[in-house]
């Protein structure tokens, strides 16, 4: 799995997967079978409330967590299919994850946080260029106790891009910063997108998000409700909310 997919069939593929939590009064289905692929550079967005599944789905897309049945297929190779050195390696080296939480490293600048999604990856982008792309320029050498919540996410999103990794993986990015921000934070994910090409996967329960995607997967009590590819996209500097 080294190499940009450019094979037949979908990029991504969610096949029957299930998941549940607990045993016997107290389990708790949490999927209930999903089914949907996603291709390759697409900008999904997969939207529901609390409950719905959609952090779960999330981890199970990225091998963190497994399903109980169904399968996630990525590039034609299957997860399930992969031991846990394997799927370590897949996270690793093909995975960006942007979260709610910055997760900085406090002791290293702004550079040096980025530097370290570099070292995971054999193709890593340019960090001096990802800077310029980030509007980080003037702040790498600073440490993330002297940077705001935007700007801490801007640090976040550079080391999960440097990596080049063919899934950016976004759980309520802009969950944690206030509305300008926030739409701050979506144009650089919305740039980077078009810029590298990366297949952006974001978890949100904001509405106004779908807008901007390509691609939006609406689930409600664990299962798609509504699977729709948005013909009218806008730009996330024109989103309201």
């Amino acid at each position: 799995m080294n190499e940009r997919y450019s094979g037949q069939g979908p990029f991504l593929e969610i096949s029957g997967l299930k998941k549940s939590f607990g045993s016997g009064e107290a389990k708790q289905d949490v999927l209930r079978g999903m089914d949907f692929t996603v291709n390759k550079g697409e900008f999904c967005v997969l939207l529901g409330p609390s409950g719905s599944g959609k952090s779960t789905l999330l981890n199970i897309i990225g091998g963190i967590d497994t399903p109980d049945a169904g399968y996630v297929s990525i590039r034609g190779d299957k997860l399930a299919g992969m031991n846990e050195k394997a799927l370590t390696l897949y996270r690793r080296k093909h995975l960006g994850y942007v979260f709610q939480m910055y997760n900085l490293i406090p002791n290293l600048n702004v550079k040096e946080n980025i530097e370290v999604g570099a070292y995971l990856s054999d193709n890593p982008l340019d960090v001096n260029d990802l800077l310029h792309t980030l509007g980080l320029e003037d702040h790498k050498y600073k440490y993330p106790n002297q940077l705001s919540g935007g700007q801490q996410q801007r640090v976040s999103i550079g080391r999960a891009v440097v990596k080049n990794p063919d899934i950016l993986m976004c759980d309520e990015p802009t969950g944690a910063l206030d509305y300008k921000t926030s739409k701050e934070i979506l144009g650089l994910i919305e740039d980077c997108n078009k810029k590298y090409g990366n297949t952006v996967i974001m978890v949100t329960h904001n509405e106004a998000i779908r807008h901007m995607a390509d691609h939006v997967i609406r689930l409600r009590d664990g299962i798609v409700r509504h699977n729709d590819i948005n013909t009218e996209k806008v730009s996330a500097s024109e989103l309201e909310w």
